[in-house]
């Protein structure tokens, strides 16, 4: 049986494969690519998205634990990130939600903010520090993108990496490294939402193979960043990737 689907989705795995290394490089889980590779795969859409959302899981787990022991998550900025993103992301996944308008407006939306962040002179440097926190405005952030992922099937760094980026919410590194804890918290919440759903449906034939898959490349990816990348080129890549996907849903939902 695993012999089959291997043969059947061997270029599915192959693109998970590289999806994972790309987004581990840069604090992602790769959900939003996950869905659109998945969903030419002609499986139900309730199935897909929690695939997207296992593999997100266990993607950025591995980026959390080095981040955690490189001491780059800053817990007092993260909580009120995750106040309110927890429950609501939880309330996202157990919806039902159609997909037409809310993905030409996620495109249209991921691009502006690609765009952005790419034209972008300011950056905090690796040495700057950024003591006003503003917790009101994190939690609105947290909550906004928790809810909007919950209900798509990503972890929401796509959404919030930009916001942090754009308002200088810290160093390139520290961002990378909250979006990875973001995208666990909120992909294990919107799985437990999906998960209560009576429409929840799983293939583990098929998501174990997936698993395993991206556990590799997450682990590639994570330790390319830590050794290669610069603060700068951390951003360029994020506005790249982020470019791409608003791209790709675009083209996919108006033409």
């Amino acid at each position: 049986m695993i012999l089959d689907t291997l043969f059947q989705f061997w270029h599915v795995i192959l693109l998970f494969f590289i999806v994972a290394i790309l987004y581990a490089a840069v604090g992602f889980g790769g959900g939003s690519s996950y869905l659109a590779i998945l969903a030419l795969t002609g499986i139900v859409f309730t199935q897909i998205r929690a695939t997207a959302l296992l593999c997100n899981i266990v993607v950025v787990s591995g980026n959390v634990f080095l981040f955690y022991h490189q001491k780059k998550l800053n817990w007092k900025k993260i909580l009120p990130l995750i106040l309110f993103s927890i429950p609501l992301a939880y309330l996202g996944g157990y919806l039902k939600i159609t997909q037409q308008f809310f993905f030409i407006l996620l495109g249209f939306t991921l691009l502006f903010a690609a765009i952005t962040m790419w034209i972008s002179k300011r950056i905090v440097s690796s040495d700057e520090k950024n003591t006003n926190s503003k917790p009101l405005r994190n939690t609105i952030f947290g909550g906004v993108t928790g809810f909007i992922s919950g209900m798509v099937g990503i972890g929401g760094g796509i959404f919030l990496a930009p916001l942090l980026h754009l308002t200088n919410w810290d160093t390139p590194k520290k961002i990378a490294a909250t979006a990875s804890f973001f995208i666990l918290v909120n992909s294990i919440a919107g799985l437990l939402g999906q998960y209560s759903n009576p429409d929840f449906n799983i293939d583990w034939n098929l998501t174990s193979i997936l698993l395993v898959t991206v556990f590799i490349g997450g682990q590639i990816g994570s330790r390319i960043s830590n050794q290669y990348l610069t603060p700068i080129q951390l951003k360029k890549a994020t506005a790249i990737l982020i470019a791409f996907v608003s791209i790709r849903i675009l083209w996919k939902y108006l033409f």
